[in-house]
């Protein structure tokens, strides 16, 4: 009995050492952080009388546990920047493909130098829509 228990623990430390190998070179976690509560605002006010109202559920991509933990940290800068940048959208730039592609980067260069002005790094590799509602 004490041959076959010596067996099995001579067989398991092998598997037990590559286990640990593969943590130690595997890539950082890609994490997904979902901006909650979605953003609701008014953009394009020209001065005309109609209303615009968008809603946007933003995520953000980011690799790594540090990076989810300075995202979270900073969330209500990143959120009052993003807030600001789609106020100051026109009619046409909610309305246009390309356009809402441009204010995609536009969103995640923001955010990027908000990350970078507080940490040091742009932290944040991606910046989607997850859905974007124009009214």
């Amino acid at each position: 009995m004490k041959a076959w228990i010596m067996l099995m623990l001579a067989l398991s430390l092998p598997v037990t050492a590559m286990a640990e190998e593969a943590k130690e070179g595997e890539a950082p976690k890609v994490n997904y952080i979902t901006l909650s509560p979605p953003f609701v605002g008014n953009y394009g006010l020209d001065g005309s009388a109609k209303l615009r109202v968008y809603k946007a559920d933003v995520a953000l991509r980011v690799t790594g546990d540090a990076a989810v933990a300075a995202v979270k940290a900073n969330e209500p800068l990143i959120r009052n920047k993003l807030v600001a940048l789609f106020a100051q959208q026109t009619t046409e730039a909610m309305n246009n493909i390309e356009a809402k592609e441009k204010l995609r980067q536009e969103a995640l260069k923001q955010t990027q130098q908000v990350m970078n002005d507080e940490t040091g790094k742009p932290m944040v590799d991606d910046l989607l829509f997850n859905n974007l509602i124009i009214q």
